[in-house]
């Protein structure tokens, strides 16, 4: 791969983007929204070029976190990333997340996040490049597998974390409840107080009971740019 490119996120830790495994504003919004320990054993499916785990890697990182890409590519990116910030407890893995991998943690992870493809297979304009089309449409996995496979790393309690756009809460809704996986959080996020919600966090747990808090709105901008609080998630994780 030529053009990797090392995008900086504190002045130790980069990821490693390049045109086919890239990252954005989502990543950022999820890994603060999963609201992760520093106790928590965590797995990150579809990981890409690693984002969320390097995200979290910013301040009191997570005991492990198993970062998981059916592609190749993707996974020598995040390699790339874990050696140019000499971080530990990141497990890069290539593996499919409908198989697994040999001696997978089944029902011992505390977190469980995902930025999975936002668009069902055959909808939508398709990118001619693969890696992308595999990021953006349901052709590898689709949510049910996503929820799937959460349900049998989580353990009892465990936390299942995902991002998705505002068309397809319903199906998110019904795929972790199918698992086992109770929605209890959700928070919509949304450019500004007069835009409509164009991305969803939801969290759900393993085994809990129906009850679900709706969060206040998170809003990306304010009449002076970026708002407050997008500013502190784009954050060096610095006190």
């Amino acid at each position: 791969m030529t053009d990797y490119k090392y995008e900086k996120l504190t002045d130790k830790i980069f990821v490693c983007a390049s045109t086919e495994h890239r990252f954005g504003t989502d990543a950022f919004l999820l890994a603060d929204f999963s609201q992760y320990r520093q106790k928590d054993k965590v797995c990150d499916l579809g990981t890409g070029c690693g984002i969320i785990p390097l995200i979290m890697q910013k301040k009191l990182p997570p005991e492990i976190i198993y970062a998981i890409d059916i592609q190749e590519g993707a996974i020598e990116q995040l390699k790339a990333g874990i050696e140019k910030s000499q971080v530990t407890g990141i497990v890069p893995i290539c593996a499919d997340m409908k198989e697994l991998w040999e001696n997978a943690p089944f029902g011992r992870l505390d977190l469980v996040t995902c930025n999975p493809p936002y668009k069902a297979v055959n909808t939508g304009f398709e990118s001619a490049i693969t890696a992308q089309k595999i990021a953006r449409h349901e052709i590898m996995c689709n949510i049910d597998d996503v929820c799937r496979c959460a349900g049998k790393l989580l353990k009892f309690g465990g936390r299942l974390c995902i991002c998705n756009r505002p068309e397809r809460l319903a199906d998110v809704i019904c795929a972790m409840r199918n698992n086992g996986i109770e929605p209890k959080r959700i928070r919509f996020v949304s450019k500004n107080p007069e835009s409509a919600p164009w991305l969803f966090l939801i969290e759900g747990k393993k085994g809990s009971k129906p009850f679900m808090q709706i969060e206040p709105q998170l809003y990306i901008r304010n009449e002076n740019g970026f708002s407050d609080e997008l500013q502190r998630i784009y954050s060096t994780g610095k006190e």
